[in-house]
């Protein structure tokens, strides 16, 4: 807007507004503050350990604190120290602020480590059906004597036990039970 129309707007408006629309000595004041030093003060930042965006944010705080520092007529004494002084402050803030979230994060990971559901998930499922099926096709697939053999000892019964039950020879039992599971194993894969 021109000078001469900036001034005839101001001249409509009231004071108070016309006020507002131009910087107050103490916006200049930081303004330039904040040319000479940001990028002094980012590097400062930076060289704590903090990422860009969190030392972009630091310095936000840094310049808006001084704002408030100087609207309130505080003293002006060594600015520059001051900036560093409350950038320093406000970093190792962030920092620390980043390292809890971090340890946070890490446990709140551990807990949920810890109370994961143990059952399987759909892939392991459909996998472990499969082996099933599989293995179930392979003893359906053995002769009568060793399916039932297979079976009692499934059930817990000892060899000796088997041969009584099924009128075998203790040595049949021992073939049956050794060819069966070599088949099933063979057809595991193991």
């Amino acid at each position: 807007m021109p000078a001469s129309s900036y001034e005839s707007a101001s001249l409509a408006m009231p004071s108070s507004m016309a006020a507002s629309a131009r910087p107050s000595r103490v916006e200049q004041e930081v303004m330039g503050l904040f040319e000479e030093f940001r990028g002094p003060l980012l590097r400062y930042s930076l060289s704590l350990g903090l990422s860009i965006h969190d030392a972009e944010e630091v310095i936000q705080e840094v310049f808006l604190a001084l704002f408030r520092h100087l609207h309130l007529d505080r003293s002006r004494r060594n600015l520059r120290g001051w900036l560093f002084r409350v950038t320093h402050n406000l970093a190792l803030k962030q920092r620390l602020a980043n390292q809890i979230s971090i340890q946070r994060t890490a446990e709140d990971a551990s807990v949920a480590e810890k109370h994961a559901d143990p059952a399987p998930g759909p892939e392991e499922q459909a996998s472990a059906a499969q082996r099933r099926g599989h293995l179930l096709a392979v003893v359906e697939a053995l002769p009568e004597i060793d399916q039932l053999c297979l079976g009692l000892r499934a059930e817990g019964l000892r060899y000796r036990e088997i041969a009584t039950v099924l009128g075998m020879s203790l040595g049949s039992v021992s073939i049956s039970l050794t060819r069966s599971l070599s088949r099933l194993a063979r057809a595991d894969g193991r």
